[in-house]
């Protein structure tokens, strides 16, 4: 079974961001997060970080509808096309 919460150490790994960025998301609440223990470890919901994950894919799709950022095909993908 999947663990329920994750450390932000996890956030980061998953998300492949730094611990700043991290700690940040949640601070500002675009990540839901709770504090636990003495220490107040924070944790994040593992479907709470699916849900942001999801916010950003649609957010990114709304900005390429709206001609904010130019679809543009990776570095690989434009190698195979020459």
């Amino acid at each position: 079974m999947a663990a329920r919460f994750l450390t932000l150490a996890d956030v980061t790994e998953i998300l492949n961001i730094s611990a700043a960025q991290a700690y940040a998301l949640v601070r500002t609440g675009e990540l839901p997060a709770i504090q636990i223990g003495g220490r107040g470890q924070w944790r994040v919901e593992s479907t709470e970080l699916e849900a942001y994950i999801q916010r950003m894919y649609a957010q990114a799709r709304s900005r390429i509808d709206a001609g904010q950022i130019e679809e543009s095909p990776s570095s690989s993908e434009a190698a195979d096309q020459v």
